[in-house]
């Protein structure tokens, strides 16, 4: 059996999960697995979906960066970045539960 994985280049990636309520999910992922859709808290998501909503439910996944040699260390770093620039972790915008948000004064 052909071993695929020798023909796909590896990357370190950071995503953004938009769900039908257009709330949103930024994380990373230092392999980029094709069917990895992160550790957002599942509790909380369900609770912004009736069951009849979860019986038929599409998210969608975007690249918002990608690079092939870099150290995790800045990996986390634009992830904490493209976290506070989409403000996913203000819980009207998203679910991230980290960096805690602070409102503008």
């Amino acid at each position: 059996m052909p071993n695929y994985q020798d023909d796909i280049e590896m990357y370190k990636v950071i995503y953004k999960i938009t769900y039908p309520n257009g709330n949103i999910y930024i994380s990373k992922d230092l392999v980029d697995t094709l069917n990895y859709y992160g550790n957002a808290d599942s509790k909380l998501i369900e609770m912004d979906f009736t069951r009849e909503q979860r019986k038929n439910l599409t998210v969608r996944k975007v690249i918002l960066f990608e690079a092939e040699n870099t150290e995790d260390k800045e990996i986390n770093e634009k992830e904490v970045e493209f976290i506070k620039q989409y403000q996913s972790n203000n819980p009207s915008n998203g679910y991230n539960q980290w960096p805690k948000f602070k409102p503008e004064k």
